[in-house]
């Protein structure tokens, strides 16, 4: 399978759960949490579809030096995001722990985007 195509589905993928994970916030936990574990829900998923669109961007460009961004992007949504959806519905701190080290993830994703393109 094309490298592209496969970010393109990744991309797919990812922002079809962001969406759902953002209507089971919206409509199945909004009663459910505090009003401040759901703004860190929703900041997993301001953050989930947004490096989706990233992912996709880079898929459909079908440039490899890309790739690694989304890569990176994809990292970061694992651990950015689903953390925070699992300390925002559980309490446990050491979900919040992992966090920053998605937005570590997102920064590496980004710089390398700029990196490779000043190189191009």
């Amino acid at each position: 399978m094309d490298k592209g195509k496969f970010w393109v589905i990744i991309a797919g993928i990812s922002g079809f759960l962001a969406v759902a994970l953002g209507a089971f916030g919206a409509h199945g936990l909004s009663d459910k949490l505090s009003p401040e574990m759901l703004e860190i829900y929703k900041t997993g998923i301001l953050y989930h579809l947004i490096h989706s669109v990233g992912i996709l961007a880079i898929g459909l460009t079908g440039k490899s030096a890309y790739f690694k961004s989304a890569l990176f992007f994809l990292i970061g949504i694992l651990l950015f995001s689903f953390s925070l959806y699992l300390y925002a519905v559980t309490a446990v701190t050491v979900f919040a722990i992992i966090t920053p080290f998605g937005g570590l993830s997102f920064l590496a994703g980004w710089l390398w985007l700029v990196v490779k393109t000043l190189r191009d």
